[in-house]
């Protein structure tokens, strides 16, 4: 049977960032590293480029290793920063507590403490909500503080605030990872090179998100500090996130990083995500919820609302007790699609 387009390409929905496509730019590079043969499991020249470009954004300590998906690396990642009877310490939002199954805990083999944060961002003194009992063979050891850049919430670290943190952690002989699935994001709002709130601020570990700003697959656990972590290699391998052909990963991750790619694609997604609040703002009956830091804007509606409109474009519910609802602008997100939505929006709220 012959292969024939099942979706219109002219759609378009609010509720991730993983539904846009793959970038064309990172299309042609797969295409580039096609044909011919290249050593498998990530002994191909592309992986090896691959850490150059790492180096240029992290420093020259940074080691990159692909991998296929956001959970496999932070499962990954936490895995080779703890030990079985250790612990990491996160937001009680965060993704890898939320949104991931419970595979750090069954699969790592860790414990998560969390905390109850007003806006997804933990602080030091947060932290020691549940740093403590060290020593205490009757407790899971804090081991790691586990971050998200930007937050789950849409909220974004600054650099001191990193740095607090790391300080902090470290202080008490903790490790500081990072979730970067929306690092470039971040980026983009900062206005600040990639280093200056990770390596610099004394990020041991973090993984680099791919699949949200333009890639068809992959993220990447990047490690700052050799120290931080166990070897990395074999837990990758033993956690079904070693691809045989890699090379299809990582040139992915060089034709985003090793061009300005990376930050043209999360700069527009804020943009998009910018007009969209100023477009919708002020409409009777819509209450913005969070501030618009990145690439995501929370709102809340009345639920019949949110039905209506849900059948008009695709989100998810946030909150269904409080009617919260999110909607995320991609790199492929266009002026045109945030009119349409707002309009929507407007209609929806203003029938009643």
């Amino acid at each position: 049977m012959a292969i024939s387009r099942l979706h219109s390409p002219d759609s378009r929905g609010f509720a991730s960032d993983n539904y846009a496509g793959v970038h064309p730019e990172v299309l042609e590079a797969i295409a580039l590293a096609n044909g011919g043969h290249q050593t498998s499991y990530g002994e191909d020249v592309y992986t090896e480029h691959l850490q150059e470009v790492f180096r240029e954004h992290f420093g020259e300590r940074a080691e990159a290793f692909p991998v296929f998906n956001g959970t496999g690396a932070n499962v990954v990642a936490l895995q080779a920063m703890t030990d079985r009877w250790q612990a990491v310490i996160c937001a009680e939002s965060a993704h890898i507590h939320v949104d991931e199954c419970g595979a750090p805990e069954k699969v790592a083999g860790l414990k998560l403490l969390t905390v109850p944060t007003p806006d997804g961002k933990l602080t030091p003194e947060l932290i020691d909500r549940q740093a403590y009992g060290f020593d205490d063979e009757h407790r899971a050891q804090p081991a790691v503080v586990a971050i998200t850049q930007t937050t789950e919430l849409g909220t974004c670290y600054t650099p001191d605030e990193i740095r607090a943190i790391a300080d902090h952690a470290h202080g008490l002989g903790m490790k500081l990872y990072v979730d970067g699935a929306r690092l470039a994001n971040a980026a983009a709002t900062l206005g600040v090179p990639l280093r200056e709130f990770t390596t610099d601020a004394g990020v041991d570990v973090l993984s680099f998100g791919g699949t949200k700003n333009g890639l068809m697959l992959g993220e990447c656990i990047v490690v700052l500090n050799p120290e931080a972590v166990h070897t990395v290699k074999y837990l990758r391998k033993a956690g079904m996130q070693l691809a045989s052909k890699m090379r299809f990963i990582s040139v992915q991750f060089a034709a985003l990083l090793g061009t300005d790619l990376w930050l043209r694609n999360a700069r527009h997604a804020n943009d998009m995500a910018q007009r969209l609040y100023r477009e919708v703002a002020g409409v009777e009956g819509l209450e913005i919820a969070r501030p618009v830091e990145a690439n995501q804007v929370f709102a809340v509606l009345p639920k019949h609302v949110t039905e209506r409109l849900q059948k008009r474009f695709r989100f998810y519910t946030w909150n269904e007790h409080t009617g919260e609802v999110r909607w995320m602008t991609c790199f492929d997100t266009t002026e045109a699609d945030i009119d349409a939505f707002a309009a929507a929006i407007a209609e929806e709220l203003a029938a009643g």
